[in-house]
């Protein structure tokens, strides 16, 4: 039995006509002889118009009624379909991730898949054609309804392709692969044909929107072959994948870029054994995530303390550093909101050197501040000021010739 998985996110199934194209898209793979699990998101809108209800119920909804509410999204998504399908005289069926079961953990409103009844989609698979699977969504061990958070959809369908024993994966959404930059920013970026799980890993966690990351750590501990494409073209899309010669021959991949930052800083605090755990262990335990973290060359046994976290976490991170000032004896807490953060990504840095530095030397020509810098092994990562995110982007993009495709680039 050959096996395809396909998802389908919320633009992709927003209406009839749209529904209609994803028909086209499970058509062509059923002559291609495959048998289908077809992984659908909520009607682009829903979900967002379920939350606005829920608040107007509840000053503080119930999370565990927020995911029986917000499972019906992809309920209605599944139905749907599932009749367009029937009426086309496709044999098909849809599948509540309950009716699997989709094993999650109980963390309402952003569970982990702990398993998933493959043996019982094979059983489905020789009486149907077609299983229209709800994403999104799970339950727990005692039958209670769960959701993956945002973007979760991508991690059903990867978990199930892994499940399958690592079927290929086509996650379909309104672009048509995976680029080099956000091409809103840049008119030079390109499609990339094939990119690696970890440098997929890097753009994700930096801002770049395509697949949510933890669809990404799925298919790397399990080698699903994933494929980003559009549904409204028939363009081949990007394959993302495990690395290879080529890629590692490869300098720079992708420049991401992420807003959502805020800058925290801790001033004048002593410089001592034990300061970095009283002020990190605080953030650790009210479960507050920091990124790049600084600390100023020490003057008279006082220095400063910076850090990046999400703009939806300052206010809690200011209250909690607040606090550990008071403890420790530190001046002040100030705070920036004005900051982003943009990264260059490259399986080749492993091999290469040099990349910094040409980094940092394009920025400085644009005439653009550097705040922090943090790196890994594949990821070159600053904070500037928000204002020049536009011009950074289009500066690294120009300086690695990310518009040339990996053989233009060796042919150079």
């Amino acid at each position: 039995m050959r096996i395809l998985v396909q998802k389908f996110g919320g633009t992709s199934v927003a209406d009839l006509e749209c529904m209609k194209k994803v028909r086209g898209k499970v058509r062509e793979a059923l002559a291609e002889g495959r048998k289908l699990v077809v992984v659908l998101s909520a009607r682009s809108g829903r979900t967002n118009a379920l939350l606005e209800m829920a608040h107007q119920w509840s000053d503080e909804p119930d999370p565990a009624e927020m995911d029986v509410l917000l499972a019906t999204g992809e309920q209605e998504s599944v139905a749907l379909f599932s009749m367009l399908l029937q009426d086309d005289g496709i044999r098909a069926r849809s599948l509540l991730g309950f009716q699997l079961p989709v094993l999650t953990d109980g963390a309402f409103g952003s569970a982990r898949i702990q398993s998933i009844d493959a043996a019982m989609l094979r059983r489905e698979l020789e009486k149907y054609d077609v299983l229209v699977m709800a994403g999104f969504q799970g339950c727990t061990a005692e039958g209670r309804l769960t959701t993956l958070g945002r973007g979760g959809s991508d991690t059903s369908a990867v978990a199930v392709a892994a499940a399958l024993g690592s079927v290929e994966c086509h996650i379909f959404t309104d672009v048509d692969g995976v680029y080099t930059t956000d091409p809103r920013l840049c008119e030079e970026a390109r499609k990339i044909d094939r990119i690696s799980y970890d440098e997929m890993l890097e753009m994700s966690s930096m801002g770049a929107k395509v697949l949510q990351i933890r669809s990404v750590e799925f298919a790397k501990k399990y080698k699903v072959p994933v494929r980003v494409r559009s549904t409204f073209s028939s363009d081949p899309g990007t394959l993302v994948t495990q690395e290879d010669d080529m890629m590692e021959s490869v300098l720079v991949s992708g420049i991401a870029y992420d807003k959502d930052q805020a800058r925290v800083t801790l001033c004048g605090i002593p410089d001592k054994p034990g300061i970095s755990a009283a002020i990190f262990v605080p953030l650790a335990e009210k479960g507050v995530l920091v990124d790049m973290i600084v600390q100023k060359a020490s003057r008279e046994g006082i220095t400063d303390m910076t850090f990046t976290v999400s703009r939806k976490d300052v206010k809690r991170a200011e209250a909690i550093v607040e606090e550990v000032r008071h403890a420790i004896g530190g001046e002040c807490v100030e705070t920036d909101l004005n900051v982003a953060k943009v990264s260059v990504i490259g399986v080749g840095m492993r091999n290469h050197s040099g990349v910094a530095a040409r980094a940092f030397a394009a920025l400085h020509q644009a005439d653009i501040n550097i705040n922090m810098i943090s790196t890994s092994e594949i990821k070159i990562s600053c904070l500037i000021d928000e204002r020049e995110v536009e011009k950074a982007v289009q500066t690294l993009h120009r300086e690695f010739n990310l518009r040339l495709s990996a053989v233009e680039e060796q042919q150079r």
